[in-house]
Protein backbone atom coordinates (compact mmCIF):
# COMPACT_ATOMS: atom_id res chain seq x y z
CA UNK A 1 0.00 0.00 0.00
CA UNK A 2 1.38 3.39 -1.01
CA UNK A 3 0.91 6.73 0.72
CA UNK A 4 2.06 8.52 3.84
CA UNK A 5 -0.30 6.65 6.16
CA UNK A 6 1.24 3.32 7.15
CA UNK A 7 -0.96 0.37 8.11
CA UNK A 8 -0.12 -2.39 10.57
CA UNK A 9 -1.89 -5.30 12.21
CA UNK A 10 -2.28 -6.87 15.63
CA UNK A 11 -2.96 -10.65 15.52
CA UNK A 12 -5.36 -10.58 18.44
CA UNK A 13 -9.02 -11.23 19.13
CA UNK A 14 -11.09 -12.32 22.11
CA UNK A 15 -9.35 -15.69 22.20
CA UNK A 16 -5.85 -14.25 22.48
CA UNK A 17 -2.86 -14.64 20.18
CA UNK A 18 -1.96 -18.05 18.80
CA UNK A 19 1.66 -19.11 19.20
CA UNK A 20 1.86 -22.19 17.00
CA UNK A 21 4.72 -22.12 14.45
CA UNK A 22 2.38 -22.59 11.49
CA UNK A 23 0.07 -19.78 12.61
CA UNK A 24 2.90 -17.29 13.13
CA UNK A 25 4.54 -18.03 9.79
CA UNK A 26 1.21 -18.00 7.90
CA UNK A 27 0.15 -14.75 9.57
CA UNK A 28 3.30 -12.68 9.14
CA UNK A 29 3.98 -13.92 5.61
CA UNK A 30 0.41 -13.02 4.62
CA UNK A 31 0.82 -9.61 6.27
CA UNK A 32 4.06 -8.97 4.41
CA UNK A 33 2.57 -10.14 1.11
CA UNK A 34 -0.39 -7.79 1.61
CA UNK A 35 2.11 -4.93 2.14
CA UNK A 36 1.25 -4.08 5.71
CA UNK A 37 4.20 -2.21 7.14
CA UNK A 38 4.20 -3.85 10.58
CA UNK A 39 2.89 -6.47 12.99
CA UNK A 40 2.45 -5.71 16.71
CA UNK A 41 1.91 -7.92 19.74
CA UNK A 42 1.31 -7.02 23.38
CA UNK A 43 2.43 -8.38 26.72
CA UNK A 44 0.87 -9.80 29.86
CA UNK A 45 3.17 -12.26 31.66
CA UNK A 46 0.80 -13.18 34.50
CA UNK A 47 -2.73 -11.82 34.62
CA UNK A 48 -4.51 -12.91 37.83
CA UNK A 49 -7.22 -15.58 37.77
CA UNK A 50 -9.16 -13.62 40.41
CA UNK A 51 -8.85 -10.17 38.89
CA UNK A 52 -9.51 -7.24 41.22
CA UNK A 53 -8.43 -4.47 38.84
CA UNK A 54 -10.78 -2.89 36.32
CA UNK A 55 -9.28 -2.62 32.86
CA UNK A 56 -9.19 1.11 31.97
CA UNK A 57 -9.97 0.39 28.31
CA UNK A 58 -13.59 -0.53 29.08
CA UNK A 59 -15.25 -2.73 26.46
CA UNK A 60 -11.92 -3.29 24.69
CA UNK A 61 -10.62 -5.11 27.76
CA UNK A 62 -9.54 -8.70 28.14
CA UNK A 63 -12.24 -11.32 28.77
CA UNK A 64 -12.74 -12.81 32.22
CA UNK A 65 -11.20 -15.06 33.32
CA UNK A 66 -7.96 -13.98 31.64
CA UNK A 67 -6.98 -17.43 30.42
CA UNK A 68 -6.47 -16.67 26.72
CA UNK A 69 -3.01 -17.33 25.21
CA UNK A 70 -0.78 -14.26 25.43
CA UNK A 71 2.71 -15.33 24.31
CA UNK A 72 5.84 -13.40 25.17
CA UNK A 73 6.04 -10.65 22.54
CA UNK A 74 9.78 -10.75 21.93
CA UNK A 75 9.81 -14.55 21.51
CA UNK A 76 6.80 -14.34 19.15
CA UNK A 77 8.45 -11.58 17.12
CA UNK A 78 11.75 -13.46 16.95
CA UNK A 79 9.96 -16.32 15.20
CA UNK A 80 8.17 -13.80 12.98
CA UNK A 81 11.51 -12.21 12.07
CA UNK A 82 12.77 -15.53 10.72
CA UNK A 83 9.70 -15.83 8.48
CA UNK A 84 9.83 -12.34 6.94
CA UNK A 85 12.25 -9.85 5.41
CA UNK A 86 10.67 -6.37 5.49
CA UNK A 87 7.82 -6.42 8.02
CA UNK A 88 8.44 -4.18 11.03
CA UNK A 89 8.16 -6.01 14.35
CA UNK A 90 6.50 -4.06 17.15
CA UNK A 91 5.33 -4.44 20.72
CA UNK A 92 2.00 -2.84 21.58
CA UNK A 93 2.87 -2.66 24.30
CA UNK A 94 5.60 -4.19 26.45
CA UNK A 95 5.10 -3.42 30.15
CA UNK A 96 8.65 -2.27 30.65
CA UNK A 97 8.72 -1.73 34.45
CA UNK A 98 8.03 -5.45 34.93
CA UNK A 99 11.56 -6.16 33.65
CA UNK A 100 15.13 -5.51 34.81
CA UNK A 101 16.51 -2.73 32.63
CA UNK A 102 19.72 -4.41 31.49
CA UNK A 103 17.97 -7.71 30.77
CA UNK A 104 15.19 -6.28 28.62
CA UNK A 105 17.65 -3.99 26.81
CA UNK A 106 19.72 -7.05 25.84
CA UNK A 107 16.67 -9.00 24.68
CA UNK A 108 15.40 -6.12 22.52
CA UNK A 109 18.86 -5.44 21.08
CA UNK A 110 19.28 -9.11 20.16
CA UNK A 111 15.90 -9.19 18.40
CA UNK A 112 16.75 -6.02 16.51
CA UNK A 113 20.13 -7.42 15.48
CA UNK A 114 18.78 -10.75 14.18
CA UNK A 115 15.88 -9.03 12.38
CA UNK A 116 18.08 -6.51 10.60
CA UNK A 117 16.86 -3.44 12.49
CA UNK A 118 13.13 -4.03 12.21
CA UNK A 119 12.08 -3.66 15.88
CA UNK A 120 9.76 -0.93 17.11
CA UNK A 121 9.51 -1.05 20.89
CA UNK A 122 6.12 0.05 22.17
CA UNK A 123 6.24 0.49 25.93
CA UNK A 124 3.82 1.28 28.73
CA UNK A 125 3.30 1.04 32.47
CA UNK A 126 0.48 -1.50 32.47
CA UNK A 127 -2.70 -1.33 34.48
CA UNK A 128 -2.86 -4.38 36.79
CA UNK A 129 -1.31 -4.14 40.25
CA UNK A 130 -1.69 -7.90 40.80
CA UNK A 131 0.37 -8.60 37.69
CA UNK A 132 3.21 -6.50 39.11
CA UNK A 133 3.10 -8.47 42.36
CA UNK A 134 3.06 -11.79 40.48
CA UNK A 135 6.14 -10.71 38.50
CA UNK A 136 8.04 -9.52 41.58
CA UNK A 137 8.02 -5.91 40.35
CA UNK A 138 7.15 -2.75 42.24
CA UNK A 139 3.83 -1.12 41.41
CA UNK A 140 4.65 2.22 43.01
CA UNK A 141 6.72 4.71 41.00
CA UNK A 142 6.28 2.57 37.85
CA UNK A 143 5.92 5.68 35.68
CA UNK A 144 9.06 7.26 37.10
CA UNK A 145 10.88 3.98 36.60
CA UNK A 146 9.81 3.85 32.94
CA UNK A 147 11.05 7.43 32.51
CA UNK A 148 14.51 6.27 33.59
CA UNK A 149 14.45 2.92 31.79
CA UNK A 150 14.07 4.52 28.35
CA UNK A 151 17.27 6.63 28.45
CA UNK A 152 19.13 3.86 30.29
CA UNK A 153 18.33 1.38 27.52
CA UNK A 154 19.32 3.87 24.86
CA UNK A 155 22.68 4.25 26.56
CA UNK A 156 23.18 0.49 26.68
CA UNK A 157 22.28 0.24 22.99
CA UNK A 158 24.59 3.02 21.81
CA UNK A 159 27.63 3.06 24.12
CA UNK A 160 30.46 0.53 24.32
CA UNK A 161 30.49 0.80 28.12
CA UNK A 162 27.59 2.36 29.97
CA UNK A 163 26.30 2.91 33.50
CA UNK A 164 23.24 4.68 34.86
CA UNK A 165 22.65 6.34 38.23
CA UNK A 166 18.99 7.24 38.65
CA UNK A 167 16.47 7.19 41.48
CA UNK A 168 14.74 4.02 40.22
CA UNK A 169 17.27 2.56 37.76
CA UNK A 170 20.94 2.24 38.63
CA UNK A 171 23.78 0.02 37.47
CA UNK A 172 27.54 0.37 37.28
CA UNK A 173 29.29 0.71 33.89
CA UNK A 174 28.78 -2.52 31.98
CA UNK A 175 29.30 -4.12 28.59
CA UNK A 176 26.07 -4.97 26.77
CA UNK A 177 26.35 -6.64 23.39
CA UNK A 178 25.12 -7.24 20.72
CA UNK A 179 23.92 -3.75 19.97
CA UNK A 180 20.80 -3.08 17.91
CA UNK A 181 21.45 -3.00 14.17
CA UNK A 182 21.78 0.79 14.12
CA UNK A 183 22.70 1.17 17.81
CA UNK A 184 19.17 2.35 18.50
CA UNK A 185 15.62 1.02 18.62
CA UNK A 186 12.70 3.45 18.15
CA UNK A 187 10.70 3.60 21.39
CA UNK A 188 6.96 4.26 21.08
CA UNK A 189 5.12 5.23 24.26
CA UNK A 190 1.73 3.56 24.48
CA UNK A 191 -0.86 5.41 26.55
CA UNK A 192 -4.38 6.77 26.41
CA UNK A 193 -3.97 9.22 29.30
CA UNK A 194 -2.39 12.66 29.56
CA UNK A 195 0.58 11.44 31.62
CA UNK A 196 1.52 8.97 28.92
CA UNK A 197 1.10 11.61 26.20
CA UNK A 198 3.52 13.86 28.08
CA UNK A 199 5.98 10.98 28.45
CA UNK A 200 5.84 10.40 24.70
CA UNK A 201 6.52 14.06 24.07
CA UNK A 202 9.51 14.11 26.42
CA UNK A 203 11.03 10.75 25.58
CA UNK A 204 9.35 8.91 22.73
CA UNK A 205 10.29 8.31 19.15
CA UNK A 206 6.61 7.51 18.78
CA UNK A 207 3.27 7.86 20.57
CA UNK A 208 0.62 5.13 20.56
CA UNK A 209 -2.72 6.43 21.90
CA UNK A 210 -5.25 3.63 21.37
CA UNK A 211 -8.17 6.04 21.31
CA UNK A 212 -10.98 5.83 18.74
CA UNK A 213 -12.76 9.08 19.66
CA UNK A 214 -11.26 11.80 17.50
CA UNK A 215 -11.78 14.60 20.02
CA UNK A 216 -10.03 12.64 22.75
CA UNK A 217 -7.32 11.57 20.30
CA UNK A 218 -6.71 15.16 19.28
CA UNK A 219 -6.40 16.24 22.91
CA UNK A 220 -3.81 13.53 23.58
CA UNK A 221 -1.77 14.45 20.50
CA UNK A 222 -1.86 18.10 21.53
CA UNK A 223 -0.66 17.14 25.01
CA UNK A 224 2.20 15.18 23.51
CA UNK A 225 3.18 18.08 21.28
CA UNK A 226 3.19 20.57 24.16
CA UNK A 227 5.41 18.28 26.21
CA UNK A 228 7.79 17.84 23.28
CA UNK A 229 8.09 21.58 22.81
CA UNK A 230 8.70 22.11 26.53
CA UNK A 231 11.47 19.49 26.35
CA UNK A 232 13.08 21.31 23.42
CA UNK A 233 12.09 18.62 20.93
CA UNK A 234 10.42 18.83 17.53
CA UNK A 235 6.84 17.49 18.04
CA UNK A 236 6.68 16.39 14.40
CA UNK A 237 9.54 13.96 15.05
CA UNK A 238 7.26 11.86 17.30
CA UNK A 239 5.46 9.32 15.10
CA UNK A 240 1.79 8.82 16.03
CA UNK A 241 0.21 5.36 15.75
CA UNK A 242 -3.40 4.59 16.69
CA UNK A 243 -6.29 2.23 15.98
CA UNK A 244 -7.40 2.29 12.38
CA UNK A 245 -10.50 2.89 10.30
CA UNK A 246 -11.58 1.99 6.77
CA UNK A 247 -13.79 5.11 6.55
CA UNK A 248 -12.05 7.70 4.34
CA UNK A 249 -13.39 10.68 6.27
CA UNK A 250 -12.10 9.36 9.57
CA UNK A 251 -8.75 8.45 8.01
CA UNK A 252 -8.50 12.01 6.68
CA UNK A 253 -9.31 13.44 10.11
CA UNK A 254 -6.70 11.23 11.78
CA UNK A 255 -4.08 12.30 9.25
CA UNK A 256 -4.90 15.95 10.02
CA UNK A 257 -4.26 15.22 13.69
CA UNK A 258 -0.82 13.89 12.79
CA UNK A 259 -1.48 10.15 12.78
CA UNK A 260 0.96 8.37 10.47
CA UNK A 261 0.12 4.72 11.17
CA UNK A 262 -3.16 2.88 11.73
CA UNK A 263 -3.35 -0.52 13.43
CA UNK A 264 -6.09 -3.10 12.98
CA UNK A 265 -6.97 -6.11 15.15
CA UNK A 266 -7.32 -9.18 12.94
CA UNK A 267 -6.50 -12.75 13.91
CA UNK A 268 -7.23 -14.69 10.70
CA UNK A 269 -4.35 -14.74 8.19
CA UNK A 270 -6.87 -15.31 5.39
CA UNK A 271 -8.54 -12.00 6.19
CA UNK A 272 -5.39 -9.89 5.82
CA UNK A 273 -5.45 -9.38 2.06
CA UNK A 274 -9.04 -8.12 2.12
CA UNK A 275 -8.33 -5.78 5.01
CA UNK A 276 -5.27 -4.44 3.21
CA UNK A 277 -7.39 -3.63 0.17
CA UNK A 278 -10.13 -1.89 2.20
CA UNK A 279 -7.68 0.09 4.30
CA UNK A 280 -5.59 1.00 1.26
CA UNK A 281 -8.70 2.23 -0.55
CA UNK A 282 -9.64 4.36 2.46
CA UNK A 283 -6.14 5.88 2.62
CA UNK A 284 -6.20 6.62 -1.11
CA UNK A 285 -9.66 8.19 -0.90
CA UNK A 286 -8.57 10.31 2.06
CA UNK A 287 -5.51 11.66 0.27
Amino acid sequence: MDGAMQIGVIPAAGHGIAASPSYISDYVQAAEAARFDSVWVGEHPALPAANQTAYPGGSAGLPEPSSVPLPDPLEWLAFAAACTTTLLLGTAVMILPLHPTTVVAKRVATLDQVSGGRVRLGVGVGWNRQEYVACGARWDHRGARLDEMIPAMRGLWSQAVYGFDGHHVAFEPVFSSPKPAGKRVPVHVGASAAAGARRAGRLGDGFMPFERDLVALGALVDEMRRAAEEAGRDPSSVEVTTLGSTTPGKVRDMARLGVSRMLFFVDDPAALAGLAARAGDAVAAAS
